[in-house]
């Protein structure tokens, strides 16, 4: 496995919170990405547009802080427990379809593993004991 790094979802306010962490952290964002940047996808509501889709603040070698905001038009809704992460890059589709396979094991899966718009392979689920994991193996890093 590459790495795992810390994943935030936040309810409307990822911005905001992620420039906090910028005076904290410093460095600058290495991605933002919002809702409306979407390829294809006509469906995101008028008040989620804006929204933070994704974005990457890199606190030091190896380590990235990432967040989104989990807009409740679109199906979501930030409590405690749900709004922590834990992503993991692979090294290949298959260590993504063996890691996500035994974390899903008797859990939830949020996202079945798959091929994405974001050019990788990616899936997410909340294991038996209610961690949430995200599971990402990134095509452009072959």
């Amino acid at each position: 496995m590459k790495k795992a790094d810390p994943y935030l979802n936040f309810n409307g306010n990822t911005e905001k919170a992620f420039n906090f962490y910028k005076t904290v952290f410093g460095g600058e964002f290495s991605f933002l990405q919002r809702f409306k940047d979407v390829p294809d996808n006509p469906n995101v509501p008028e008040d989620a547009k804006d929204m933070i889709m994704h974005i990457a603040l890199p606190l030091g070698p190896g380590t990235v802080l990432m967040g989104t905001d989990a807009p409740e038009s679109m199906g979501f809704k930030v409590t405690p427990g749900n709004n922590v992460n834990i992503l993991l890059n692979a090294d290949s589709e298959a260590e993504a379809t063996k890691l996500f396979t035994g974390l899903s094991k008797g859990g939830k899966v949020t996202m079945e593993l798959q091929k994405t718009f974001w050019n990788a392979f990616y899936g997410s689920c909340t294991d038996k004991f209610g961690i949430n994991w995200m599971i990402n193996f990134d095509y452009s890093q072959r």
